[in-house]
């Protein structure tokens, strides 16, 4: 049986996959939802040498830790840089790699070069007070809200996990540079209700690395789909079991 890994993005943190381990779990599988350096129980952690190489680390270690195998990496967002950098440092121990609405990087990239609509977020941080701190987001009105979360208690409970995000993840260029990464099979999962204006997609290519046709799912929600669709979902991450 697989393990699925869920790899939360920026300022979240592992609490976010709440609704979704335990419907994986039911399945019968090992189930990580960590949280990465600078959130959640690691929040202690944050400060402006937080990175992408960072995050990157904090997931290879685990594996490694846990001597996982057979892996269902999954990186929501942000964290769609972090899983691919970690397929490329551990290929053989990768299953299947989920880009959940995610940045999808080429080798070299930063987020900034895959979604330029960061840039403006490093500008406001490098002159704010503290040089370094991303604060999260204003919530929009529907059906934007706050990462695509409009139920106002679900909105609350979100905002409860949010921390700002370090900078320097938005500027440390990914290193995918290891060609036996390119066996791994990938899916992308795209969300696509309330997308924020200037937020642009990246098309997927007709095939994969790997060289089968490329596997595209969309789910009719807001960006944070593991609090607004878990059940849903869940059954996609299921069907690559």
């Amino acid at each position: 049986m697989p393990t699925y890994l869920l790899v939360h993005g920026a300022w979240h943190s592992g609490r976010c996959w709440d609704r979704v381990v335990p419907l994986l779990e039911a399945a019968g599988h090992r189930v990580l939802a960590p949280s990465l350096t600078g959130y959640g129980d690691k929040a202690h952690l944050l400060g402006p040498e937080v990175g992408l190489d960072t995050h990157i680390a904090d997931v290879v270690g685990l594996i490694i830790e846990q001597d996982l195998t057979d892996v269902v990496l999954v990186g929501h967002s942000y964290a769609g840089l972090v899983v691919s950098s970690v397929a490329h440092r551990v290929p053989d121990r990768i299953a299947h790699l989920v880009h959940l609405d995610a940045m999808v990087p080429e080798d070299g990239e930063t987020a900034v070069d895959v979604l330029p609509a960061t840039r403006a977020l490093v500008d406001l941080a490098r002159r704010s007070e503290s040089g370094w701190r991303v604060p999260p987001p204003a919530e929009l009105p529907p059906p934007a809200g706050l990462f695509g979360v409009t139920d106002p208690a679900d909105v609350a409970w979100l905002r409860s996990l949010l921390s700002d995000q370090p900078v320097r993840c938005l500027e440390e260029p990914v290193r995918l540079d290891n060609p036996a990464a390119r066996a791994v099979p990938r899916a992308h999962i795209h969300c696509v209700v309330g997308v924020p204006e200037g937020i642009t997609r990246r098309p997927v290519p007709a095939v994969q690395p790997n060289g089968s046709p490329s596997r595209v799912w969309e789910l009719p929600t807001g960006h944070d789909c593991m609090i607004t669709m878990p059940a849903e979902l869940s059954g996609l991450l299921l069907g690559l079991a």
